[in-house]
């Protein structure tokens, strides 16, 4: 059965290219036009996978985003600006997963919706046993992250990272080996984008974020995640 892709964007001949896109290479797409379509359709047919244009009228991609994460952890492949950096950055802290600007080409719209799919299904762990750093425990069978016994509420993206440094507890991990094992063989990933998710991570679970005592950074090499 093919993957069903909900299409959230309002500029017709850009929808118009995402459906002709992704239909070719065997996905099912559904679209909306506008935020509001998109939430509907986003419960009435749990989609595998949401691409999200940045620019929507009346409620706009972020915040749609926003409340798409209240909601589920659909995979979200976010539509931005060529030069809006700062956009991106919000976006992947808003709880996308990945980004592609336009204008953008087929071919590189379908890999990163297979690549992020991949990486979906790959970290579905029916894996029952917790893991423990410290006072961090995460749940990988219920997806969720306690802080001192504390439940700390991490987009899907964050969990997958803080899943695997918790596997490789007081190891130091390369950022290339973090980059291919959370974003695969994505060849369109900016390395920019593990900074992002490590500085977020740290504002969640760190008392002083620009002080890391949990998850930190050994230059020219990597992260490690210690038991404080």
């Amino acid at each position: 059965m093919s993957r069903l892709i909900l299409a959230i964007e309002d500029e017709e001949p850009v929808q118009e290219a995402i459906v002709a896109a992704l239909e070719a290479s065997g996905f099912t797409v559904i679209t909306a036009s506008s935020g509001e379509e998109g939430l509907e359709h986003l419960l009435a047919e749990s989609p595998d996978l949401v691409v999200l244009d940045l620019m929507l009228p009346n409620i706009n991609g972020m915040e749609v985003c926003a409340l798409i994460r209240e909601r589920s952890e659909v995979p979200i492949v976010m539509l931005t600006g060529l030069d809006a950096e700062d956009d991106r950055v919000e976006g992947l802290t808003r709880g996308a997963d990945d980004y592609i600007t336009k204008p953008f080409r087929a071919r590189e719209l379908v890999a990163r919706v297979q690549a992020v799919l991949r990486r979906s299904q790959r970290w579905s762990s029916d894996d029952r046993e917790s893991i423990k750093v410290g006072d961090i425990e995460v749940r990988p069978a219920e997806r969720e992250v306690l802080l001192s016994g504390e439940r700390v509420k991490l987009t899907p993206k964050e969990f997958n990272l803080l899943e695997y440094l918790a596997r490789n507890a007081g190891r130091v991990v390369t950022r290339e080996r973090i980059l291919d094992r959370v974003w695969e063989e994505d060849e369109y990933i900016d390395p920019r984008t593990l900074d992002v998710h490590i500085r977020w991570l740290r504002e969640k679970l760190e008392a002083e974020p620009s002080d890391p005592k949990r998850l930190l950074t050994v230059r020219g090499e990597g992260y490690r995640l210690v038991d404080e």
